[in-house]
């Protein structure tokens, strides 16, 4: 069985790695077939981070293009979709920073926020969704990069420029904000 998975995984590889090597070449067919392999979930990270529809759409595009750019630099330390996510992030921070999003720097001294527990069976995802979009910029950054890009504290605070303990601040506070917003709406579904 184990044998099994790693040819798929092997093959899955090499599929995609001929698709990178046609690209390398300025292969335009090559370059549609990769768009059309990663622009859905490469628009979801755009989407998260940006907070408009038009607006993500244009920062994709333009970290594709960046990408089929640099693809010579692609060097297959991590895979692809890695590779290219940390494009669409990059980018899609370079647009929040032309709009001056402007990002909290705190003392040491941060409040501390219980993190509440909740049984729970389903999440109303679109109520949930909608709540982020309301945050500030900088709280939603924070908190899409964190919980649902998984990067760590020191990956954002290298990306936002901004302390560690800031990160973890914005973290907090978003999430602070998150509940109040969310409190009172029938969000979950008790056992």
């Amino acid at each position: 069985m184990n044998q099994k998975l790693d040819s798929l995984n092997t093959l899955y590889k090499n599929i995609h790695q001929e698709i990178i090597d046609q690209c390398r070449d300025g292969n335009q067919k090559a370059q549609f077939q990769l768009y059309k392999l990663y622009y859905k979930a490469m628009y979801s990270v755009c989407l998260r981070i940006v907070n408009d529809e038009m607006e993500a759409e244009d920062v994709m595009q333009e970290a594709f293009l960046s990408a089929f750019n640099k693809i010579g630099s692609y060097k297959g330390e991590v895979s692809f979709g890695a590779w290219l996510k940390r494009i669409v992030v990059n980018r899609s921070l370079d647009y929040l920073k032309k709009r001056k999003v402007k990002f909290e720097e705190v003392t040491e001294q941060t409040t501390q926020v219980p993190d509440y527990q909740m049984a729970t069976k389903e999440v109303d995802l679109n109520i949930l969704k909608s709540a982020i979009q309301v945050l500030s910029d900088g709280y939603r950054v924070v908190l899409s990069l964190y919980l649902i890009e998984g990067y760590d504290h020191e990956e954002i605070s290298q990306i936002l420029g901004i302390s560690n303990s800031a990160s973890r601040t914005q973290l907090l506070r978003a999430k602070q904000k998150l509940r109040e917003l969310l409190k009172g709406k029938e969000i979950f579904s008790y056992n």
